[in-house]
């Protein structure tokens, strides 16, 4: 297996059906890409971007909340019933909104309690595309395994991308819910992971992250390792950047909130500053947005409102501007499968502070050199690693600037995206696959 951090992988072109080294034309699925956090909006808007900088075009087919794309990559919207959303989360839907079968069949399953946005967008993208095999040469899923996406395979040559398995949230979940009716309450929710591990077992080929998260779809969802292959996401290094002419505020720290679920272990790093706010004057940023949750209960409980700010909705060049207000970045996830956050803030050039959750060691590195590390659910643990960067500016800066040489050297979009290519080339190359491009007149 290729090492995650070995940055001279070499990439080794195989012929595919139609053009062996020609443009590809690719169907790219996100059925929520949302647009300013969250990893699958960050994967899709700058993936998408750098296939197109390669030369290859590329039509995003997504529901809601819709991706902010390239002017050079167009959209196809294909609507949801948008039953779970910021403004009116767990909505019924009016009965004129019911007008294709996967609106009735994305109701029922909400009405089961289940997550029905996978399941759905992949009956109504393969209903799209199925009457436009002739236009692509593959399809690109980003982690929607609905079944419909089996059925999309058979007509169109299909590869995935799967972040991480949905398997280690749905546990952690578990673990954090207070009683037997939460706990019911989460697992009806996350019943999709069955299908999801049904689909991805089946596909020829998953494209994965880190090599941790391919150990845990093995464990988890039973895919076999000879399908799965390693592509690392990435960050643009001129736009991620030091702002030398910015200056930093003493004691504000910065962390990225896209969901206030028991993975992202928010409570434990507001434990943190509640802790280290008995000492010295430490301020927290969030990106991300403030909203009826058990984080912000915490917050209320520790008396922290005045001392935090949440910032969402921003661009990319004002997030950079935070990282270097900001003295430490933290990432207190009790599990990644990645994580786009921290390789966005060490290639800033700040500090980060990380637990050892998921593949958090493998992405930041070695504890003292290109991050300050510490155990992941331990709010003394975090409490105790950020007070040691606060306390040592020549830490700090050694660390902030290793992490983004650290960075710079591995992971970039156009690495991602020429990795891609080479796995949609390898796909392509499948007899199995060359058949459909035939059949489909995508033959050159």
């Amino acid at each position: 297996m290729e090492s995650l951090n070995d940055p001279t992988v070499a990439l080794h072109s195989m012929p595919s059906a139609h053009d062996p080294q020609g443009p590809i034309k690719v169907a790219y699925l996100t059925y929520r890409g949302k647009p300013h956090v969250g990893g699958q909006g960050v994967y899709t808007r700058h993936l998408t971007k750098a296939l197109v900088d390669l030369g290859h075009s590329v039509e995003v087919f997504g529901g809601q909340p819709y991706p902010v794309l390239d002017s050079r990559v167009a959209l196809t919207k294909l609507p949801s019933l948008d039953l779970i959303n910021d403004h009116y989360p767990f909505r019924f839907p009016a009965i004129w909104e019911l007008k294709t079968r996967a609106d009735f069949y994305e109701l029922g399953l909400f009405l089961t309690g289940t997550f029905a946005e996978p399941a759905a967008f992949s009956a109504r993208v393969k209903r799209h595309l199925s009457k436009r095999t002739g236009e692509f040469d593959l399809v690109h899923d980003n982690q929607c395994l609905g079944y419909g996406i089996l059925g999309l395979e058979k007509l169109i040559p299909t590869i995935v991308t799967l972040h991480h398995p949905i398997t280690r949230d749905r546990a952690l979940e578990m673990d954090h819910s207070p009683n037997w009716y939460k706990k019911f309450g989460v697992s009806r929710f996350y019943s999709f992971v069955k299908m999801q591990g049904r689909v991805a077992s089946r596909m020829p080929r998953i494209v994965v992250v880190s090599e941790n998260s391919i150990k845990d779809i093995h464990a988890d969802m039973g895919v076999s390792y000879d399908r799965m292959r390693l592509v690392p996401v990435g960050v643009d290094p001129d736009l991620f950047k030091p702002l030398p002419t910015v200056q930093r505020i003493p004691g504000r720290l910065i962390t990225t909130a896209s969901a206030d679920v028991a993975l992202k272990g928010l409570s434990y790093l507001l434990e943190a500053v509640a802790k280290l706010r008995t000492e010295r004057d430490v301020t927290l940023t969030i990106i991300g947005k403030p909203k009826p949750s058990k984080s912000m209960d915490l917050i209320d409980k520790l008396g922290l409102a005045p001392h935090i700010q949440f910032i969402s909705d921003v661009t990319d060049e004002r997030i950079v501007e935070l990282y270097a207000q900001a003295e430490l970045a933290v990432v207190p996830s009790l599990y990644e499968g990645f994580s786009l956050p921290a390789i966005e803030a060490m290639c800033t050039g700040i500090c980060l502070v990380a637990t050892d959750g998921g593949a958090l060691p493998e992405v930041t590195g070695i504890d003292g050199d290109t991050v300050l590390g510490c155990k992941a659910g331990d709010a003394d643990g975090l409490a105790a690693t950020i007070r040691r960067g606060l306390d040592d500016p020549e830490l700090r800066a050694r660390v902030g600037f290793n992490g983004r040489q650290r960075v710079v050297e591995r992971w970039t979009w156009r690495k991602c995206a020429e990795q891609t290519v080479e796995q949609y080339r390898q796909v392509l190359a499948m007899p199995a696959n060359q058949e459909k491009l035939l059949r489909n007149g995508r033959v050159k």
